[in-house]
């Protein structure tokens, strides 16, 4: 099963998030949203993402 962190809402592999370094995980989210280049992406901007990466819409 995919774990999402709860804070950052980034999909995680392993047992901490690469932005946050939290352990708070879950594996129930809804939506992907893959951000390449959060600069200049409203979505990113809409979800609050800094880094690339794959992001859950709602966890």
């Amino acid at each position: 099963m995919r774990k999402v962190c709860k804070k950052c809402k980034i999909f995680v592999k392993g047992s901490e998030c690469p932005i946050c370094k939290g352990k708070e995980l879950t594996t129930s989210w809804k939506g992907i949203a893959i951000i390449l280049n959060p600069e200049e992406s409203e979505i990113a901007k809409k979800i609050n993402a800094k880094v690339e990466g794959k992001y859950a819409l709602k966890a």
